[in-house]
């Protein structure tokens, strides 16, 4: 987390901001509190995008959607202003590093019997999220929290919105609407989306987090190589273990998706039990134990010259999920 710099707004609806999490195409996140108390993640849309109409109305249909999603194994969506000048949507906040962060920076590829248990959560998160009507679009490492009971999804949902605008998947320059390693040959080749495209990602996931490399490679060589080799080339599994989690992997990578495993197909051979004891390695759960800490040390950040307190005028209380 990085502390507010002076253009960030100290507050956002009935939230008082304590630094930013992150950035992206969407626009900015930020770790915000609520007025009962609650640590939340508020993401908001960038400028360009609030102009649209046809996304504001996207954006509006999908959170209505995103709120009937359960949040056992997703972060759930608590709030939302799709009508302010800048939108905005305020989910529940993971303590936890996400799944990139553990394999890339933190510890290194996971055991086998841990990317089992994650494919396990990471298929029910895409069950619920499939039963509400959405496909999620955008599945990879940066969008998978870690914690102690097992991974939560984030930002299911919300991709929709954006692919509205840009007609077909493509933005206006002709660029596809994702992340080159960990999308579907029917997402690339701009094709209409079912559930069966989260499970092609999911393979990706899984791979990327047993081995540490991308199934079909990386950009070095360009992002359209690399699409390229998704759409056309068999992935590349030698470093996955032999058994249950390397036919798991290999069900998820078929190219066709009428005929690539289902997620009830998957759940029948992951189970889907929550984690019993301890489902990831000793250094990881101390690096979670350590993000917790930086948490709760969080203090309100100093108001700017001239900005008010949210205490001046009382905020209203947050909507629960429906």
């Amino acid at each position: 987390m990085r502390p507010l710099a002076p253009e960030d707004p100290r507050t956002i609806g009935a939230y008082q901001l304590l630094g930013k999490l992150g950035e992206g195409g969407m626009g900015q996140v930020y770790l915000a509190r609520s007025d009962r108390g609650r640590t939340v993640a508020v993401k908001t849309v960038q400028p360009a995008l609030a102009r649209e109409p046809e996304f504001r109305r996207r954006f509006a249909q999908e959170i209505t959607i995103a709120r009937r999603v359960g949040g056992q194994w997703t972060a759930p969506v608590l709030d939302a202003d799709t009508e302010a000048e800048t939108p905005w949507v305020a989910t529940g906040y993971i303590a936890g590093p996400t799944l990139n962060q553990v394999v890339s920076e933190d510890y290194g590829p996971l055991p086998e019997q841990s990317v089992l248990t994650l494919a396990s959560g990471l298929l029910q998160a895409l069950r619920d999220i499939h039963a509400v009507g959405l496909v999620h679009r955008d599945l990879k490492p940066a969008n998978v929290l870690i914690t102690i009971d097992g991974p939560r999804v984030i930002d299911f949902g919300i991709a929709r919105a954006y692919d509205g605008v840009t007609g077909g998947g493509l933005t206006r320059t002709g660029s596809v609407i994702g992340s080159p390693g960990f999308m579907s040959p029917e997402q690339i080749m701009g094709k209409r989306l079912t559930a069966a495209s989260d499970v092609f990602c999911l393979g990706s996931v899984l791979a990327y987090a047993v081995t540490g490399r991308l199934p079909f490679g990386t950009t070095d060589s360009g992002g359209h190589a690399l699409m390229y080799r998704i759409v056309q080339e068999e992935p590349e599994l030698g470093g996955v273990p032999e058994g249950q989690l390397r036919e798991l992997i290999s069900g998820c990578l078929n190219k066709d998706p009428d005929v690539r495993s289902s997620v009830a197909e998957l759940l029948e051979v992951t189970g889907s039990e929550p984690p019993s004891g301890a489902w990831l390695p000793a250094e990881v759960l101390a690096q979670l134990g350590r993000h917790a800490v930086r948490l709760l040390d969080s203090e309100d950040p100093d108001p700017l010259p001239g900005t008010r307190q949210p205490q001046d005028t009382p905020a209203p209380a947050a909507p629960q999920p429906a």
